[in-house]
C-alpha cells in the first residue's frame, strides 16, 4: 500500500518486505490442522475482503492523523499496527447475529460491520449529525451489533459478559466478542466479569490484545512473568494464541473460539500478541518513542500486518494489479468520508441540545 511520510511510523515509510518473516506469515497459518483448514476455505473474494479491511483501519487513522497535524482535530486514538487483531476477529463472526464491544483502538471492529466511515470521522469533529450529536468520540452502534465503548476498557468485560448470558438464557446461537488491551487485564472488573463468564458458561470470547504498553507502562513493568498464555486455565475456560499481526491467524483463531461458543462449550480467551507503533494518542508519540526501547519499534515495524498479508496474497496468485484496484476503492471511500465529515462542520448541535437524554436525580432539592 501507499506510504505516508507525514502520518506512517517510521518504520512503515520505508517498508520492505522480510523474506523470513513473509515465510513465517505463512508458516503460522499453515502449522495448525484446524486453522489450516479454515484458511483454505477462504475464497480470493474473501482474502481481499479481509485486505480491505486493513486498508480501512491504516487509512481511517491516516485521516485522523492528518486532521490532528493540519489542526482540524487536536488528537486522536489509532490502532497503527495492531490493525490484524481487530479486522481478522470481526470478519470471523456472523454479521448481524453477533455482537462485539471494541476499544476506541478497535475502531475498524465499527466500520468492518457497517458502521459509516463518515459517522466515525464525524464523531471525531462532534458534529450534530455525527452518533452522539457531539456528546462522545467512542463510536457504536447496536444496530449494528456493536457496542459503544468508555474510557474505562476493561468495564465491557462484565458488559459483554451480561450480553452473552442473555445469549444462553435465551437459547441463541449467538457470540459476544470483546478485546482487553494488556493494561486493562489488571482491572477488577475484568477479572471479576471473565470469572462470571467462565462460572456461567457464556458464548462470550475474549481478546487480550497485547500491544506491550498500558498506556505510557510497559509491558515488564506491570505483568510478569511477560506472558499470558496461561491465563485462560486460571479461569478454567478454553483459550488459544494468535499471531496479533497475521490477519489469517487472527480470523482463524476467532473462528474456532466462535464455533466452541456456538456449541455450548463456554468462553474462550485468546491472547493476541502485537505491538502499538505509536503512542497512547497523537499527543504523545515522543513520550512513547523514548518509553519503549527503538529495538522493539524496529522489530514490530517489520512485521506491518498489511505488508506482510500483501506478499502472501501475492504468494498466493493475487495480482498486484487486483491489489492496487481495492487500494484505490477503500482509499475513494475514505476520503469521500472524510469530505462528508468536513461538510458536516456546518451543522454543530446547539447548547440547549446538551442535556437532551440526560438524566439526574435531584436528591430531594
Amino acid at each position: 500500500m501507499k506510504r505516508f511520510p507525514a502520518f506512517d511510523p517510521p518504520e512503515y515509510v520505508a517498508w520492505q518486505p522480510d523474506a523470513a518473516l513473509v515465510r513465517a506469515f505463512r508458516a503460522t497459518i499453515e502449522q495448525s490442522r484446524e486453522r489450516a483448514a479454515i484458511v483454505a476455505r477462504l475464497s480470493n473474494d474473501d482474502k481481499l475482503e479481509l485486505y480491505a479491511g486493513l486498508l480501512r483501519a491504516r487509512l481511517h487513522d491516516i485521516q485522523l492523523a492528518r486532521w490532528v497535524r493540519t489542526g482540524v482535530i487536536s488528537k486522536a486514538w489509532l490502532g497503527t499496527g495492531e490493525e490484524a487483531a481487530t479486522v481478522g476477529p470481526v470478519h470471523a463472526l456472523q454479521r448481524g447475529k453477533d455482537v462485539v464491544a471494541p476499544m476506541i483502538r478497535n475502531a475498524a471492529a465499527c466500520c468492518e460491520l457497517g458502521v459509516s466511515l463518515a459517522d466515525m470521522l464525524r464523531a471525531y469533529l462532534a458534529t450534530d449529525d455525527s452518533p452522539s450529536r457531539g456528546r462522545d468520540l467512542h463510536l457504536g452502534a447496536f444496530s449494528r451489533g456493536v457496542l459503544q465503548p468508555i474510557s474505562h476498557v476493561g468495564d465491557m468485560v462484565p458488559v459483554i459478559t451480561g450480553v452473552a448470558l442473555t445469549f444462553k438464557l435465551r437459547g441463541e446461537r449467538r457470540v459476544a466478542l470483546t478485546w482487553v488491551g494488556d493494561g486493562s487485564t489488571k482491572t477488577a472488573a475484568a477479572h471479576e466479569g471473565t470469572n462470571l463468564a467462565a462460572v456461567q458458561r457464556v458464548p462470550a470470547i475474549f481478546i487480550i490484545q497485547n500491544n506491550q504498553v498500558a498506556l505510557g507502562t510497559r509491558l515488564d513493568q506491570h505483568h510478569l512473568p511477560g506472558s499470558f498464555t496461561d491465563w485462560p486455565a486460571s479461569y478454567g475456560i478454553w483459550g488459544a494464541e494468535f499471531d496479533g499481526n497475521n490477519v489469517l491467524d487472527a480470523y482463524a483463531a476467532t473462528r474456532l473460539a466462535a464455533e466452541r461458543c456456538r456449541a455450548g462449550n463456554g468462553p474462550a480467551m485468546l491472547v493476541a500478541q502485537t505491538f502499538r507503533m505509536g503512542g497512547h494518542a497523537t499527543h504523545d508519540e515522543r513520550e512513547a518513542r523514548d518509553t519503549i526501547p527503538g529495538e522493539l519499534f524496529q522489530l514490530w515495524g517489520k512485521r506491518d500486518p498489511i505488508g506482510l498479508y500483501e506478499e502472501y496474497l501475492k504468494e498466493d496468485g493475487v495480482v498486484a494489479e487486483r491489489l492496487a484496484e481495492v487500494e484505490a476503492a477503500v482509499t475513494a471511500q475514505v476520503e469521500q468520508a472524510a469530505d462528508a465529515a468536513l461538510q458536516s462542520r456546518e451543522r454543530m448541535p446547539p447548547g440547549e441540545s446538551a442535556l437532551d437524554g440526560v438524566y439526574a436525580r435531584n436528591g430531594g432539592r
